[in-house]
């Protein structure tokens, strides 16, 4: 009989299929290729990573020359990062901390990067006010989400969530309300004085290919780390995207 993979997020064990990770390395590349081009040069500027999970992206930035810091609202994520810095991994201070609920002073920070929280939050207005907070004049908040569309919610709320041949997500992970078009967001950054600078689609070269991983991934016949190069996300110039985009804004 066979075993139906175990599903949760930050799990300590091996065996679980961890779709917030999943994600965060079939992301890597394409994220940290956008940063390397919009982002202000590192060279001992201070960053701040929102939704910080396992330290992928702080672990990136820290290697462009950035001073990072990390908060997640996982104590477990956070145990993972420090981790892997233990194995050698860039020096990057790892908090627990709500995007809310920011613990840091005003305008600490030239960069911020909210990664897998816009479309997670029910307080978008929130976490963006706390980012412009801790943003300095001129900063950058550069951000990845999902928009809502058709294709978008077949995705993440059918095929990532509630089919069972493909879920890596537990139910109720994402819901409709909380994906946002670059419209209503470029909206919501306005209302904290951040203007939206650039809007770019990103997904797989061949979209089969990022089945057929998610169904390797459950089936046990790859690990985590096998996805990326099976899924190979690449950025769009698409005006409309229909499932992932990335973008950037700029504290006035």
């Amino acid at each position: 009989m066979r075993t139906i993979p175990h599903i949760e997020l930050d799990a300590p064990s091996p065996e679980a299929i961890d779709g917030r990770h999943i994600r965060a390395l079939a992301f890597q590349a394409v994220r940290m290729a956008y940063l390397a081009e919009v982002a202000p040069r590192g060279e001992g500027r201070r960053a701040l990573v929102v939704g910080g999970g396992r330290g992928l992206v702080a672990g990136g930035l820290a290697g462009l020359g950035y001073r990072v810091t990390a908060v997640d609202p996982s104590p477990v994520a956070a145990s993972y990062a420090r981790s892997a810095q233990g194995r050698g991994g860039p020096a990057v201070t790892n908090l627990v901390a709500r995007g809310e609920e920011l613990p840091f002073g005003s305008a600490e920070f030239e960069l911020v990067y909210g990664a897998d929280t816009f479309e997670v939050t029910d307080d978008l207005d929130g976490v963006l006010g706390e980012a412009a907070r801790v943003l300095a004049p001129g900063g950058t908040l550069a951000y990845d989400t999902v928009s809502r569309t058709v294709l978008s919610r077949l995705v993440y709320l059918g095929a990532f969530q509630a089919i069972p041949m493909t879920r890596i997500m537990p139910p109720g992970r994402y819901t409709a309300a909380r994906l946002r078009t670059p419209d209503e967001l470029t909206a919501a950054l306005a209302r904290h004085g951040l203007r939206n600078q650039d809007i770019r689609e990103f997904k797989p070269r061949n979209p089969l290919n990022l089945v057929r991983a998610v169904l390797a991934r459950r089936s046990g016949r790859i690990t985590d780390e096998g996805i990326p190069s099976l899924v190979d996300f690449v950025l769009s110039p698409a005006v409309r995207p229909q499932v992932t985009y990335l973008g950037y804004a700029v504290k006035r």
